[in-house]
């Protein structure tokens, strides 16, 4: 049994009006004891025992951050800056890149997996979704080393792995690996733009999703097909994850198409995937279409957030940050007021906040997990708006990031 004791940290318990509009948010400091990685008290000036003994200094108590959306297997992070090459045949450029880019960086590519993961840990991230090249150059070799690589950091957060035919399923032939992969410990099947890599929507869909019934896992597939293309892609998908009984196991990352459907056809979309329990990730896009996040998350779509890339062949953009990427969010739907501003956190948690829509204080609680942020600032609020920083990283109660780390 471990125990901790966190002093004086600051926690949301209301919020504050003028008239019916939200002005402000109320707060308070306590102290919070973590037995076992759960909530055990939470009062005023404890003075029971503790393994180990942190002080808040009145800094913000927060949820930690879920990262639904990178590739820690490929990257330039931690190495030589390099810049991207132009992509002069789309994806297919980038594709070719890979062919041989790979096989070069796998001497180094654990060293780097492992610095992105501890970047993202010591940026708020307590759970991280990575995805992971299966391909004939390289085979099963990145999920053998992404696993590795999240070893490393046991104690310290969760993971999910996902096998992902970056490729094209049908296009690269790789429907052995991608089934030897989920026996090597992926935990997650992937896909990518059945109709613009595999030219076969129905085929491609089918297989993917007979992988993930033969591995009794979830699906994330990659879909950037815009448009008609792209709902109808979704829509198949939809059917297969009723059929196959994966409701509620199955995610649409970057779902571009849901930025370009407007009125009735958005209507009967969300529908859709909300009778099959699918939810969507995104990175927030700039310059392109944007899926209407807010839209979806009301009507009982769930969004998370991801950064893709810190760094890569893809793209020389990706800082890590989502206090930034919540930033960019809350610019792009203009939320700029207290309500509006405090609402946006729960994109990165998957749904936690410490107060829910009508202001009611929900968290943290006895009996909740001890996965906390510690950050200077007065409110959720203003860590969104003015970017404030994050002081510690609290895991399970334990503090597996601190000041200067």
């Amino acid at each position: 049994m471990t125990t901790l004791l966190i002093k004086r940290a600051k926690v949301e318990t209301g919020f504050t009006y003028d008239g019916e509009r939200v002005s402000g948010t109320t707060t308070a400091e306590v102290d919070i004891l973590v037995k076992d990685g759960k909530v055990e008290e939470i009062g005023t000036d404890l003075t029971v025992q503790a393994d180990e003994i942190i002080e808040g200094n009145g800094d913000l108590l927060m949820p930690t951050f879920r990262e639904m959306h990178i590739h820690v297997d490929k990257t330039y992070f931690g190495g030589p800056w390099k810049a991207v090459r132009p992509a002069t045949k789309g994806i297919v450029t980038r594709i070719e890149e890979e062919e041989r880019l790979l096989p070069q960086q796998l001497p180094f590519a654990l060293e780097r997996a492992e610095n992105m993961i501890g970047w993202l840990l010591s940026q708020g991230h307590t759970h991280i979704r990575s995805h992971c090249n299966v391909d004939p150059q390289i085979g099963t070799k990145h999920i053998e080393l992404t696993l590795e690589a999240f070893k490393k950091f046991e104690g310290k957060l969760t993971y999910d792995v996902v096998a992902f035919p970056q490729h094209g399923l049908l296009r690269s032939k790789v429907e052995p690996l991608m089934r030897e992969a989920m026996r090597k410990g992926a935990t997650l099947v992937g896909g990518v733009d059945p109709a613009t890599l595999d030219r076969d929507i129905e085929r491609s869909l089918h297989l993917t999703m007979d992988i993930a019934v033969e591995a009794d896992a979830g699906l994330d597939l990659h879909i950037h097909d815009g448009g008609s293309l792209g709902a109808f892609e979704f829509i198949k998908l939809a059917e297969l994850v009723t059929a196959a009984g994966k409701v509620g196991q199955a995610t649409i990352s970057h779902a571009m198409a849901l930025g370009d459907l407007k009125g009735g056809e958005l209507e009967e979309m969300v529908a859709i995937l909300r009778a099959a329990k699918m939810d969507v990730t995104t990175t927030v896009p700039i310059g392109r279409p944007t899926m209407p996040i807010p839209y979806l998350y009301d009507n009982g779509v769930g969004v998370s957030l991801g950064h893709d890339s810190l760094t890569d062949h893809w793209s020389p953009f990706g800082t890590g940050d989502t206090i930034e990427k919540l930033c960019v969010l809350a610019e792009r739907f203009r939320f700029l007021d207290e309500y509006a501003l405090s609402r946006s956190w729960k994109y990165a948690t998957g749904g936690i906040t410490p107060l829910n829509d009508t202001g009611q204080q929900v968290w943290p609680r006895k009996g909740d997990d001890a996965n906390f942020l510690l950050l200077d600032a007065v409110c959720s609020a203003q860590v969104v708006a003015r970017r404030q920083p994050i002081t510690r990283v609290i895991y399970q109660g334990k503090v597996v990031r601190g000041k200067g780390e």
